[in-house]
């Protein structure tokens, strides 16, 4: 044990001081706070009202033009269409839409003009609009009141609780899924990172034959073991500072970029071009905003629960599949070659992505879920994507670590016979039928 943690010190230390790994402890937070400030500031800075001429030949608008919407207020141009051009093209503004004389029964025959194509957002704006007073004008004709109709459309907000032994207990389905898609991503992120830098340190040290000098110390094995927990040091470590760097750039960025903020801009330059119909808008989005706030705080989930079990299935998933790597390391010579051993152990990480799209997330506790989450190979990602959802027994829980940490004595006894006859072997295009022998030679 002593020498498998000089070997797993070594690794450790040689990693933390080199330079990439600091600059990438101080990026990575600060690209996890871009996914999110970013969106917002870009939202920001294009937050400009837009103005939508009307000319109305059909008479569509003849009572009133349609209500301002987001950030696009509609103003009445002449009806003539040469005419409603030139006024366009003097005011400068962003669309121009010509209603035509129509039959209301088959509505055909609606142009927007603009200078530069039309946004997506917009044109949807637009149409929204435009659907909106073909439906009231049939409504009207038909002797029915919209008002009334209004009135029995329901807005149904439903209170998700789990019933278990312990009680009632708040859930909420999409906080559940946003935090079952996030444990799950940096499980998967974490381990393709650092098991690659296992196999290319693996195969860096026997190309350049320090290996042969090293072995004669220490056995194979501990040389890989101590390579799997010093590696598994620098993740963990990287880990703690990216939490902790990115919680406080987040709450720092928060205060200039909230939500909140953004929609009180607008609130102000709506209502100064389109009234107090658009101050209801505006208010709906910012209460959006706030029921998301609400819904993560109200989702009573289990969070010391899933941060311990986060931590163990981050450890055991990148021990098991850093075992692996390894091996593949040592039975190459190059990066080309690892293409053929690569796919059989990614495969599963990739697997358990594309079912949890399909089951995981829909389904935490039926039959899939359940051996997905027992299996090796597949149980550091599928568990963590069923625990926020609750209602995993413990017995499943407890199960699937067991059959986990078996896994990983499993892998790593596997991956030392291949790495004793591998780590000394140059110049040979190895196949799987030699590895297979390498298993069984004594020694």
């Amino acid at each position: 044990m002593s020498k498998i943690w000089l070997i797993a010190q070594r690794e450790y230390l040689t990693r933390v001081r080199k330079k990439s790994f600091l600059i990438m402890s101080l990026l990575g937070p600060l690209l996890t706070a871009g996914i999110f400030a970013v969106p917002v500031l870009i939202a920001t800075l294009s937050d400009k009202d837009k103005v939508v001429a009307v000319a109305d030949a059909g008479g569509l608008f003849a009572d009133k033009l349609p209500e301002a919407q987001n950030d696009i207020t509609f103003k009445r141009v002449s009806a003539d269409l040469p005419t409603a051009k030139a006024e366009f093209n003097k005011a400068k503004y962003d669309a121009l839409l010509y209603v035509p004389k129509l039959d209301i029964a088959k509505p055909d025959g609606f142009q927007v003009f603009s200078r530069k194509g039309l946004g997506m957002s917009l044109q949807r704006d637009i149409e929204r609009s435009v659907e909106n007073a073909v439906e009231a004008q049939r409504l009207k004709n038909a002797g029915l009141d919209q008002a009334v109709l209004k009135t029995m459309k329901a807005d149904v907000s439903l209170k998700t609780i789990s019933l278990s032994e312990d009680g009632e207990r708040s859930s909420s389905t999409g906080v559940s899924t946003g935090v079952a898609y996030a444990c799950g991503f940096l499980i998967y992120m974490f381990i393709f990172i650092y098991g690659i830098q296992i196999m290319r340190g693996v195969m860096e040290e026997k190309t350049n034959r320090i290996v042969e000098v090293v072995i004669s110390s220490v056995k194979p094995f501990q040389l890989m073991m101590g390579k799997v927990l010093g590696i598994a040091g620098v993740g963990f470590t990287q880990l703690a500072l990216w939490v902790v760097l990115s919680f406080g750039i987040t709450s720092a960025i928060a205060g200039s970029v909230s939500p909140d903020k953004i929609v009180q801009n607008r609130v102000e330059r709506v209502n100064a071009a389109a009234g107090a119909t658009a101050t209801v808008q505006a208010k709906s989005t910012k209460s959006e905003g706030n029921e998301i706030v609400k819904a993560f705080k109200e989702a009573d989930l289990n969070f010391g629960l899933i941060a311990g079990c986060f931590l163990f299935y981050f450890l055991g998933g990148y021990l098991f599949y850093g075992a692996l790597f390894g091996a593949i390391g040592s039975a190459v010579d190059s990066e080309t070659d690892t293409q053929q051993f690569m796919m059989p152990v990614t495969m599963p990480l990739v697997l358990t992505f594309v079912v949890a799209q399909a089951t995981l997330t829909t389904n935490p506790n039926g039959q899939v879920a359940f051996w997905m989450s027992m299996i090796p190979f597949t149980s550091p990602i599928a568990m963590m994507m069923r625990l926020p959802f609750g209602g995993v027994p413990m017995w499943q829980l407890g199960l699937s670590m067991l059959l986990l940490i078996a896994g990983f004595l499993g892998t790593i006894w596997l991956a030392g016979r291949i790495y004793r006859v591998g780590i000394l072997m140059y110049g040979k295009k190895v196949t799987y039928g030699e590895l297979s022998k390498w298993l069984f030679y004594k020694g």
